[in-house]
């Protein structure tokens, strides 16, 4: 092994040794510098993976001397370019988070040669970017065939034409709604109610469209809808629209006891007209938008079950139990409003809650009985009733929540600051509480 060849395997355990701030700079730059790549909590998930298999492959480029003959693109990579593909995303936004990772990659790697001679340090440099430009350029080479062949094999199937359709009408801008109502046999003209459908655990991509098909039957049967359209968002996840009999109802709200966090919350609409539970052993999640008339009816509903969507990701991905959740917007719609600031709402919710946002088993009870107890217009009889607890039970941990706010009883006086932090916790879990002292 030569003396330089010796220096950059040396760089390589370094920036091994640093790789985990790498992974964390780049997804926030990727994220902050290219807008259509910055998406909901699934798709970000992806990339992060991506760009984290990137750079172990981009080390052990460096450390081991790799022929690029040999050079393969990292499986999640290939599996992000695909998603990508099927989301109608432009390549250019793909490549340029390549460009972007090839600067930040080397920025970070020069910062380590400081204590090289000088001697050493301008050879290494230039083989560096020699090494570290021949990897990112067989590298997009490869992903970027990969979302060639996806959007092509995308486009020419039914599930890509209908996709197509949807996200023209989904962007906002002029659309011939009779063409497009014709290729999607759907009638824009209708009252919609959207959903987004995913998969509770690991399943099949067959196994996913006859479930997302399960729901659609029972949907159309339950709601008596005109008709239904379904449309894959990628291989993970599937929009489904229906198409209302009667004007919207806002009390219509889908909702489902299959999960005992949510059964409370909507055990109140659950006697309304047009209440959609969970078919029995359905293995999906579900984000459903508020029923909307026409055109801005069909984007405005589909929108805000995106919004759901996108709650119900930070929920799960902080731990909460993975049991399908079915979950209209109208349950959530103040969470959903505040969602997009994460580090803002946590500061809401430590600074409203004091104690009570801790991130322990007895104060996540105390937060769920107070924000029930609240709910029920404060009767502890009704709590008890909501909770299948006993009045003294419920007596007991309200009294010990409200200890635990930073001003005690006096923060209840006007409680509308409490009441939000607590619905914020409820829907967003550990991501929005105290994360230490």
């Amino acid at each position: 092994m030569t003396a330089q060849r010796a220096l950059v395997r040396q760089v390589g355990d370094r920036v091994r040794e640093s790789q985990e701030a790498l992974v964390e700079g780049l997804v926030q730059d990727i994220r902050a510098q290219i807008g259509a790549l910055d998406q909901e909590a699934a798709a970000r998930s992806l990339l992060e993976a991506s760009i984290t298999e990137n750079v172990v492959a981009a080390i052990n480029f460096l450390r081991q001397g790799i022929d690029p003959d040999q050079l393969e693109a990292p499986t999640a990579a290939l599996a992000y370019a695909r998603v990508l593909a099927q989301r109608d995303v432009p390549q250019s936004a793909l490549i340029r988070a390549y460009r972007i990772g090839h600067q930040r990659f080397l920025d970070h790697t020069f910062a380590l040669l400081d204590d090289l001679p000088a001697a050493d340090r301008v050879p290494v440099c230039v083989e560096l970017v020699r090494l570290s430009g021949q990897f990112i350029d067989l590298i997009c080479e490869q992903v970027g065939r990969t979302y060639e062949r996806e959007r092509d094999r995308w486009v020419a199937s039914r599930s890509g034409v209908r996709q197509q359709w949807v996200t023209d009408l989904l962007g906002g801008g002029p659309v011939d709604r009779a063409a497009a109502a014709r290729a999607l046999r759907y009638p824009l003209d209708a009252v919609h109610l959207a959903c987004t459908l995913w998969p509770a655990a690991r399943m099949t991509s067959f196994d996913l469209v006859a479930a997302v098909d399960d729901v659609r039957a029972h949907a159309v049967s339950a709601l008596r809808a005109r008709a239904a359209l379904v449309v894959p968002t990628d291989e993970y996840e599937a929009r489904l629209w229906l198409a209302l009999p009667g004007p919207p109802n806002a009390s219509a709200a889908p909702s489902s006891s299959a999960s005992a966090s949510a059964s409370a919350s909507a055990s109140a609409s659950a006697s309304a007209p047009g209440y959609l539970g969970a078919p029995e052993g359905s293995p999906l999640h579900a984000a459903f938008g508020r029923p909307g008339a026409g055109l801005g009816g069909f984007r405005t509903s589909a929108r805000q079950a995106a919004r759901i969507r996108e709650i119900l990701g930070t929920r799960l991905g902080s731990g909460a139990a993975a049991a399908p959740l079915w979950v209209h917007y109208d349950q959530a719609a103040p969470v959903a409003l505040m969602a997009g600031d994460l580090p803002a709402v946590r500061d809401f919710v430590t600074s409203t809650l004091g104690a009570l946002a801790a991130a322990g088993a007895r104060e996540a009870v105390l937060r769920d009985t107070l924000r029930v107890f609240l709910d029920r217009h404060r009767g502890h009889a009704a709590t008890a009733r909501a909770m299948s607890l006993h009045r003294n039970s419920v007596q007991y941990r309200v009294h010990r929540a409200t200890a635990l706010l930073p001003h005690g009883e006096r923060d209840l006086a006007d409680d509308f600051n409490v009441r939000a932090a607590l619905l914020a916790v409820h829907w967003l879990g550990d991501a929005v509480l105290a994360t230490g002292p």
